[in-house]
């Protein structure tokens, strides 16, 4: 019978390629677990604990170090988890099923991509088009009444990030982290009735 596995993916701070590891669920529990880049300048730390795992993600946008939390469970069994930089909201890692973080990869490299097509230029957004309509969108959601928190909170407050919009829980302050930067982003939201801001438990990512 073969072992269940995790794929782990981030974006090397120090030569900027994407470092992709695939690791038994076995090996992730039985001890903590560093996953090098080859040119040895970042490396992802992984701690696994009875209910939950914490995660050391070096970040290739800000060129620091996040400390990140969810719950074992998720880690172990989610489809795709994503993990963003506090600083400008795009993706510094992910966890899942090897297609799943594949097919994430594809969309953060969109996403990046919009960051070198016009070096000199500074914007507010990465994709201000896409900002502009995701805003749209969640005051659609809102006017309806679709935002609401596990805890049973409807008081929210909104964040607007560099290519991220960040949702938090005026009662128990969890947080809902929405990608703002692709197309699919957009779509994504536009297919959503109801968003649910956090749930029991620290969890610093996002399901995908």
């Amino acid at each position: 019978m073969e072992e269940p596995k995790r794929t782990l993916a981030y974006l090397c701070p120090k030569c900027k390629q994407t470092v992709m590891v695939e690791r038994s669920v076995f090996r992730l529990a039985a001890a903590p677990d560093k996953l090098p880049c080859p040119c040895g300048g970042s490396a992802l730390q992984v701690e696994m604990e009875a209910d939950h795992v914490d995660l050391t993600v070096p970040c290739a946008y800000c060129g620091g170090e996040h400390q990140v939390r969810c719950p074992a469970h998720a880690f172990l069994h989610e489809n795709a988890l994503a993990f963003s930089c506090k600083a400008t909201g795009l993706d510094c890692l992910y966890v899942g099923e090897e297609n799943a973080v594949l097919r994430a990869l594809r969309r953060l490299e969109e996403a990046t991509a919009q960051l070198t097509e016009k070096p000199g230029e500074e914007k507010n957004f990465l994709n201000e088009t896409i900002m502009t309509e995701i805003l749209g969108e969640l005051k659609d959601i809102a006017a309806r009444g679709g935002i609401s928190c596990s805890c049973g909170s409807k008081d929210y407050k909104v964040k607007i990030l560099y290519s991220s919009v960040e949702l938090e829980c005026a009662q128990c302050h969890a947080k809902l982290r929405l990608p703002a930067a692709t197309g699919e982003d957009l779509e994504d939201l536009c297919c959503r009735y109801i968003l649910t801001i956090g749930g029991k438990g620290r969890f610093d990512g996002r399901f995908l």
